[in-house]
């Protein structure tokens, strides 16, 4: 059977919800919601006051993880200080899951290059989760989505390092010394993704929030305006079609904005995290679009 992936055009924090209801999973026991705090400067990113209603809705806890390069989220001190700046906490619940090590490890048995994943040592307090993500490009992976949620975003500094250095190395004062083959560092990504995703086994949700659509992430402190129109919600079970769907609405746009943002994907040949992960088990690439109002 094909995934189901839903989709609602209007980008509404009342439609988040909808778009999470329409799935049918409620999630249960302690519910962690990854999503990207923002680096400083950054203008895109999806802002607490937007998301708050959902996260309140699953009675949430918004989880993230140290980064692995120079800027104002690669040390808990001043990852924490952001978090304050962007008002994270003013809504709801948020736990920087790497703030304190040891980092806890997950085991990737089947990996095309990683045989184990860093992880930030909170990601086992949750029996849950939902991964909130905003879809745009990226400078290293072409695009951002659920998968680079589940694999960069849930990883501690450590775990960062060892995804961007295709398991070289997990110092981040090494990484970019040891910058690999990009398929290479593409197939870790979906290596670690599948650590996660095989850790919730099953108790998972998925929604892409197409807006702002710059060719840069939003761990760009300088990133480029949106080149594209907004487009859409989309909420799934599985990682894989949701991204893989979200790829194809950019694709089929009339927006002609969209050929910026498919020479970025193309550049750094994004597709191939989402082929990888297919081809790891923890979705696929084949899905139903159904359109709710």
């Amino acid at each position: 059977m094909k995934s189901k992936v839903y989709f609602i055009k209007d980008i509404t924090p009342e439609n988040i919800i909808k778009a999470y209801e329409a799935l049918g999973k409620k999630l249960e026991g302690k519910v962690a919601v990854k999503m990207h705090s923002g680096e400083a400067g950054n203008q895109n990113y999806l802002k607490p006051e937007f998301v708050q209603n959902v996260i309140k809705h699953v009675n949430g806890t918004v989880v993230e993880c140290n980064t692995a390069y120079a800027g104002a989220r690669n040390t808990t001190e001043k990852h924490r200080e952001l978090i304050k700046e962007h008002e994270w906490d003013k809504y709801f619940p948020f736990d920087l899951m790497d703030a304190e090590g040891p980092d806890l490890e997950l085991d990737v048995p089947n990996g095309k290059i990683l045989k184990k994943n860093y992880v930030g040592k909170n990601l086992p307090n949750y029996d849950s989760m939902m991964v909130l993500s905003h879809f745009k490009g990226h400078a290293m992976g072409g695009y951002g989505g659920a998968l680079k949620q589940l694999s960069i975003g849930c990883t501690s500094s450590a775990g960062k390092t060892l995804i961007h250095t295709a398991g070289v190395t997990d110092n981040q004062y090494e990484l970019f010394n040891n910058l690999p083959v990009q398929d290479h560092f593409l197939e870790a990504m979906a290596d670690a993704a599948a650590s996660v995703v095989n850790h919730f086994n099953g108790n998972m949700v998925f929604i892409n929030v197409m807006k702002n659509l710059s060719v840069d992430c939003d761990c760009d402190g300088n990133a480029s305006a949106p080149c594209m129109t907004d487009i859409g919600i989309l909420a799934s079970l599985d990682p894989v079609a949701i991204d893989q769907a979200c790829l194809d609405l950019v694709y089929n746009s009339t927006d002609p904005g969209k050929d910026k943002l498919i020479e970025r994907i193309e550049s750094l040949h994004g597709v191939h995290t989402v082929e990888a992960a297919a081809d790891l088990g923890i979705g696929s690439r084949e899905y139903e679009l159904i359109t709710i109002e």
